[in-house]
Formats: C-alpha cells, sequence, structure tokens
C-alpha cells in the first residue's frame, strides 16, 4: 500500500500544489519580517546621517547672527543629495509660546515667494507642532507623511540644534520608497521586486499545471486507444497517431509494436490449434474406420477380442476428447489476447446458463436457487464467460448428491461483481483446497458422488475458470461452506455504463 502511495501521480500532484501554496506564504513571511528590518536600519540611517548634518551645522550656527541667517544656504548645500530635501527652521525665543518658527534655509533653495506657502503645509501636517516639541524637550523626532495627491509618501527626520540658547531645527525629508528599494510608504507586496517573484511564480505554476495536464490528456489518450483496441474498434486505434507528446512517442511505438505481435501470436496459436486438431483427428479417424471391418469379423463368442475391441474404442473417444479439449484451450488463449471486450450482462448469461442445465437439474433431481443483482455489467469477450459458467456449474452439479440444492448468487457493488456458487456436495479435503484451480488437477473419485463417469474430465475445468476470470482482471476463490459442500467465489471490475 505504502508503495503504491509512493508512486502515485495524483499524490505527488497535490504534493506540489501544496508546495505551490505553501511556499509563497513561508516566503512572503520571511521576505516581508526581513524587509521590516531594513526599514528600521534604513529609518535608523537617515536619522543618523541628519544627526551628522546638524553636528556639522553647529559651529556654522555658532557664528551666525539670528537676525541675518540667508548665508545658511550655501551651508545646507554642502550636504545636500539627489532625492534630499534640507530645511533649516529658526524659533525666537519670544515665538515659544505661539510655535512660531522661520525658515532661514532650504536645499535646494526656495524662492522667498514659496516660502510662505511651505510653512502653511508644514503647519497643515502638524510638523510645526512636532518642531516645537522638540525645541522643548531637545529630543530628535521622525515621521511619515504623504503629499496633497497622496501618492508619494515622504519621510522627514526632524533634529534640534542647541546653540547659544536659540533653538534651530535641522529636517531632512526622503522620498520614503527611494530607501534601497525597501517598501517604507508602501505595502510590502507593491515593491518591484514582491511582483517580479509573483509574475515569475504565477508563470511556474501554469506551466506546472499545463505539464500536469498535458501528462493526464497524454495518459488519457493512451486508455482511450487501449479501450478502443479491447472493445475490437482497432481500425484507427493506435498510440503513435494519437499521441501529441514527443517525449512519449518511443512508448508509444512500442505500444503499437507489443499489440501488433500480441495479434500475431493469437492468430498463430488459432492457426496452430487448427492444425494440431485436423492432424490428430485425421488418423483416429482413419483408426476408427479401420476397426469397423475388425469389429464384424470379430465372433462375438471372442469376448477377450470384444474387450480389445471395446478399450480401443474407448482409448480413441479419449484422445478425441483430449484432442478437442486442447483446441478449445487454445481458441480460448488466442481469444483472451485478440477477441474485443464488450459490456456484458452478467445476470442475462446467468439465467441463459439455468435454462441450458435446467434438464441435467431435473434428471439428478437438484435444485437451483438463484439470487441476482440487477447491474451486473462486466467488460468481457464473448464466450469466455459463458466458459465460466459452464465449468463451475457443471463440476457443482457433478459433485451434489439428489436431492440438493446449488445456490448462485450475483451481487453488485460500486466497483465489483460477485458471482458465488455454492453446493452441498463433499466439499474438498482442506489441505488440497489450494491446488483446486491448478492444470489437470482433479479429486473426482472412481465411483460415488463426484465420478460423473459419463462425461469426460480432463482436469482442466477449474483452470479454465481461474485463467477467464484473472484475465478479465478478477480473483476466484474456492473455500469449504460451514455446513458442507464448495464455495466458489469469482471477483470482477464493474463496468459502469455512462
Amino acid at each position: 500500500m505504502l508503495r503504491r502511495l509512493a508512486a502515485s501521480l495524483t499524490l505527488k500532484l497535490v504534493a506540489l500544489i501544496g508546495l505551490f501554496v505553501a511556499l509563497p506564504i513561508v516566503l512572503y513571511g520571511q521576505f516581508e519580517s526581513a524587509d521590516g528590518q531594513m526599514q528600521i536600519l534604513v529609518t535608523r540611517a537617515v536619522q543618523d546621517r541628519s544627526a551628522l548634518i546638524a553636528e556639522a551645522l553647529t559651529p556654522v550656527l555658532r557664528e551666525t547672527d539670528p537676525s541675518e541667517p540667508m548665508n545658511l544656504n550655501r551651508a545646507l548645500e554642502k550636504y545636500a543629495s539627489s532625492g534630499t530635501v534640507l530645511k533649516l527652521m529658526y524659533q525666537p525665543p519670544a515665538a515659544r509660546t505661539a510655535s512660531r518658527f522661520y525658515l532661514v534655509a532650504s536645499a535646494p533653495p526656495l524662492a522667498p515667494e514659496a516660502v510662505t506657502a511651505e510653512l502653511e503645509e508644514l503647519g497643515q501636517r502638524g510638523i510645526l507642532q512636532r518642531l516645537s516639541e522638540a525645541c522643548t524637550w531637545n529630543a530628535s523626532d521622525e515621521m511619515r507623511y504623504s503629499r496633497a495627491d497622496g501618492t508619494v509618501e515622504l519621510l522627514t527626520s526632524i533634529v534640534p540644534i542647541r546653540v547659544r540658547g536659540n533653538c534651530w531645527i535641522l529636517t531632512t525629508t526622503h522620498v520614503a520608497s527611494d530607501f534601497l528599494n525597501t517598501s517604507i510608504g508602501r505595502p510590502y507586496w507593491q515593491t518591484r521586486e514582491i511582483r517580479i517573484a509573483a509574475a515569475i511564480y504565477l508563470v511556474g505554476a501554469l506551466l506546472a499545471v499545463l505539464v500536469a495536464l498535458g501528462i493526464r490528456l497524454s495518459l488519457r489518450r493512451f486508455r482511450n486507444v487501449a479501450d478502443e483496441i479491447a472493445l475490437g474498434r482497432t481500425a484507427d486505434a493506435t498510440f503513435v497517431q494519437r499521441n501529441t507528446v514527443p517525449e512519449l512517442s518511443g512508448v508509444a511505438r512500442d505500444f503499437d509494436r507489443l499489440v501488433h505481435e500480441l495479434r500475431r501470436v493469437s492468430r498463430e496459436i488459432r492457426q496452430s490449434a487448427e492444425d494440431n486438431a485436423h492432424s490428430f483427428k485425421t488418423p483416429l479417424a482413419a483408426v476408427q474406420s479401420a476397426l469397423r471391418p475388425v469389429r464384424r469379423a470379430v465372433p462375438e463368442e471372442d469376448q477377450r477380442a470384444r474387450r480389445a475391441l471395446e478399450i480401443v474404442d474407448s482409448s480413441l473417444a479419449r484422445l478425441l476428447n483430449l484432442v478437442n479439449a486442447a483446441q478449445r484451450h487454445d481458441m480460448g488463449t488466442a481469444d483472451l489476447i485478440d477477441a474485443p471486450r464488450v459490456p456484458t450482462d452478467l445476470a442475462l448469461l446467468i439465467e441463459d446458463a439455468a435454462r441450458h442445465f435446467r434438464e441435467i437439474l431435473a434428471a439428478r433431481d437438484i435444485g437451483l436457487v438463484v439470487k441476482l443483482d440487477r447491474g451486473a455489467i462486466v467488460r468481457t469477450a464473448t464466450g469466455m464467460m459463458e466458459i465460466v459458467l459452464q465449468n463451475v456449474l457443471e463440476n457443482a452439479i457433478s459433485f451434489s448428491p439428489t436431492g440438493s440444492k446449488i445456490a448462485v448468487s450475483l451481487r453488485v457493488s460500486a466497483d465489483t461483481v460477485e458471482l458465488a456458487v455454492d453446493d452441498e456436495g463433499p466439499g474438498i479435503d482442506a489441505e488440497k483446497i489450494d491446488s483446486v484451480f491448478q492444470r489437470y488437477f482433479s479429486l473426482r473419485p472412481e465411483d460415488g458422488i463426484g465420478s460423473d463417469r459419463a462425461v469426460e474430465h480432463s482436469g482442466l475445468g477449474l483452470w479454465i475458470v481461474r485463467r477467464n476470470v484473472e484475465a478479465l482482471g478478477g480473483q476466484v476463490i474456492a473455500a469449504n461452506r460451514p455446513g458442507g459442500g464448495l464455495s466458489i467465489r469469482m471477483v470482477l471490475p464493474r463496468f459502469v455504463i455512462h
């Protein structure tokens, strides 16, 4: 069972689907956590850079008269970089209670007429209040806010600079998404790397699905071809013509070659059976014809010669029966290889068999009890199950005592059909019951129940039963009944007509 599960393509496909589902979830969580750590590092780097700029500006501010700060633009430009906006704010001591600040320098520089609008925007964003708190507590701060259109998030670092009792504020503003391609300023799934990875993942998943569907469709085509061959519709049923996958072309050719060889072997078996039967029957018929004048020439009182003639006649009849049995056996073998499998209703076959054996059962005073479920459809070659029923019923009849009953039951389940034939005969020795389906095996006594001298038996009946049932994908079991007698159960795969 474990070996079959390990080799199951369906189980592997389910595992692959589970991997495709779980992998992005696990990796996304790990990458998002790493990006979060990167955001913290980048934010700290921004704050440290702002602090370093503030330290560098401190000597300049000591020499600067707050009433004439316009030369500070050149000092800020030394530390400006692409994508970074530096602003230097100054709060006069008299304006601390009103949280009023003056924009004294900017890099890149602002036009004089844009200063008022810039201060108004800072006030609307709540940055001026944060500036006042930074001056009050002499503590750095960091905040994010979006532009008026809401498309770009800005990261602003606020660093207070205390010089000779005056409070200067250095603000460093960056576009948040520019930092080392982190997700600062947007959800992590919106980053470029994640979108590229998602696109690659979806393409890989699509390819995997297409490969799985291609394999499934190819296997289904092969199965359909095999079904058509089994049903005898072989005009255009070749694996090579139906195959569309180049990698499976060699397998398709091998399958077609195998089918061709099986048909050739089947034809040769049939031809050999006919030739052998003809070869044996011709001299046997000649011997029988030659015995007629000998039989007429032997006097009636010569009992010894008469007995010899009877032995010769019996032996010839046995030889003819063996030749016919061998021919039927070979023809049956050829049918197993090449005969088409057609949907067959077992209930109808059993009813026909019951009618066929009606007179034999009545002559031996043997009852027949039949219990059949409907819908017992199996795929079988013409004559295969008829031979099975004939051999099983003949075996049951020959071992059934007068006044007994034979029970034939047919049960249908979702996937199988079970046919059971129970008799009330002597049963079989428990040590030999496993050999009952072997070729040429026979336990018929010389006299009594089961001797059946009227019929020539070759020991092939139950062997043919097992051969035919197993050729149809089923199994057959023999067991002694608790109340006496033998039970033969045959389980066959059920064919569901859609």
